[in-house]
């Protein structure tokens, strides 16, 4: 059984339906209806375009093209969380793009290798997809968790100081903030991870069964991806922290603050 084919008028009219919540905000002057204007027109465009060059893309399946492309959704992953946690590129961008390609790329190729045994385990079809799904995913969780370690910091630099001054290394000086950053990055996720399958069907899940394979084959597939995801997640939030750390502070430990965006 194929999936069903979304035509172009039903799909210019459920793309309509972003008129409901910019209603909403108009009538109740919440101000969002510019920044959900900007961002649909841009999730359109670039989903099309997207779409586009993955079917060329599947079609070539040529390896080195294939990895080329994942490290370049790594790339911007990497600029997203810098930008989003008001931090600088110019310090922070490489740790963070080098936490979250060693964090993918080892739990991909062991899905990949391990859990489906694929032959050519840069296949576009799983390489680019699975990266994709595990990439975005744990991309919210670091943005969350990298942002609320620098900012926790940056609020209590008084008690982060007194705990220097007792003799403290700068690992057992920021390791409170570490756990504080650590949990707000991944609780949400452990939250909805307990509600799969009963509150929500899960996004691959869901696409597994559109395309036509058994409810079965889809639980598997959807138990091992929130599994890596989630692996990724907490590899990649310790990393990111752990790497940049070590561009923003002194030798004496204390916190640059030339690594805020203000």
């Amino acid at each position: 059984m194929s999936t069903v084919d979304i035509n172009t008028l039903p799909l210019i009219i459920g793309f309509a339906l972003i008129l409901i919540p910019i209603a909403f905000s108009w009538w109740f002057n919440i101000g969002i209806i510019k920044r959900t204007l900007i961002a649909s027109f841009r999730m359109g465009i670039q989903l099309l375009l997207v779409g586009l060059f993955l079917e060329y893309l599947f079609e070539l399946n040529n390896s080195f093209i294939n990895i080329a492309w994942l490290m370049f959704m790594i790339l911007v992953a990497s600029v997203s969380m810098i930008r989003n946690s008001d931090l600088k590129y110019r310090i922070l961008l490489f740790p963070s793009f080098m936490s979250l390609a060693i964090s993918t790329l080892s739990v991909v190729f062991f899905f990949n290798i391990v859990i489906l045994n694929l032959e050519n385990i840069f296949d576009a079809k799983y390489l680019i997809a699975i990266g994709g799904m595990i990439l975005g995913n744990s991309l919210r969780s670091n943005i969350v968790g990298v942002s609320s370690f620098y900012k926790s910091i940056k609020r209590n630099e008084n008690r982060y100081h007194y705990q220097l001054s007792l003799g403290a290394t700068r690992l057992e000086a920021i390791l409170p903030f570490f756990r504080e950053g650590f949990k707000s990055a991944v609780n949400p996720f452990i939250a909805g991870m307990a509600t799969f399958g009963i509150v929500s069907i899960p996004g691959m899940m869901t696409g597994q069964i559109l395309g036509g394979s058994s409810p079965m084959v889809a639980v598997k597939y959807q138990i091992t991806i929130v599994t890596a995801i989630f692996v990724v997640t907490t590899v990649s939030v310790i990393l990111t922290i752990l790497f940049t750390a070590r561009s923003s502070f002194n030798a004496y430990g204390v916190l640059n603050k030339g690594i805020f965006k203000n």
